[in-house]
């Protein structure tokens, strides 16, 4: 089967490239929308992410890996009012392709009443119900799944990156502190190699998540922009 790898590879970019053809590069552009406190401690917490993902990948992988600069936005439902999804981190290596999820939450972190959610009890005492990270990540990581060679090991993590989260071990393994995933990846490393896994081919894996992608400079703004126009919720239960 892995003969047919470089033929399911291709055909994407090409089904990608035609629905991106006739589409004018969008020129650079300094930020226009106000960083709100919220956004700000968001990107402290991928910038936190980002570098252990990075020290770690060149620790398991050398220079056998990619993890895009910064956040990727996939074109996973074009011609929709939604079309694109935002991940916070990409990473492609020869043992699975990661999609990481970044949450910058002080205090502790316990199970919700669904996979759908989990409990935030803060540093002052109060609690709240979020969106579970792995649950935002789903649609992302099911475009992912159906678009590369099924043998392709697709994941989705989410990584919390403030020094004053605690994560319970009740919860998902794919639920971690960001100073936990240099250990992570490497148990999923040494899982896929005592399993046989499938190799990845990180470049033709790469071009093709990019090629189904959205890299305008102004994207992550309109996407941003657009979805503080339009919020989603979640249920809370009592």
């Amino acid at each position: 089967m892995s003969i047919w790898l470089p033929v399911i590879v291709t055909a994407v970019i090409c089904y990608a490239a035609k629905y991106r053809k006739g589409r004018a590069a969008t020129a650079t552009k300094p930020r226009t929308t106000p960083v709100t406190r919220s956004q700000q401690l968001g990107e402290e917490g991928e910038a936190l992410v980002h570098a252990e993902l990075l020290s770690a990948l060149q620790w398991l992988c050398g220079d056998d890996f990619y993890l895009h600069p910064g956040a990727l936005l996939l074109n996973h439902a074009p011609g929709t009012d939604f079309p694109t999804a935002e991940v916070d981190h990409l990473a492609v290596t020869p043992f699975g392709i990661f999609v990481v999820e970044t949450k910058h939450w002080a205090g502790h972190i316990e199970p919700g009443p669904t996979d759908a959610t989990i409990v935030r009890f803060g540093t002052d005492g109060q609690w709240e119900m979020r969106r579970s990270p792995l649950h935002q990540n789903r649609s992302k990581v099911a475009f992912l799944r159906a678009m590369l060679p099924g043998i392709w090991a697709v994941e989705g993590i989410a990584a919390f990156s403030h020094p004053l989260s605690d994560i319970s071990p009740a919860l998902p393994v794919n639920i971690v502190r960001a100073s936990d995933l240099r250990q992570w990846l490497r148990s999923r490393r040494s899982w896929h190699a005592s399993a046989g896994g499938t190799r990845i081919n990180v470049r033709q894996a790469q071009r093709a998540i990019l090629a189904v992608s959205e890299t305008a400079a102004d994207a992550i703004d309109r996407h941003r922009a657009k979805l503080r126009e339009n919020p989603k919720k979640i249920t809370v239960f009592a």
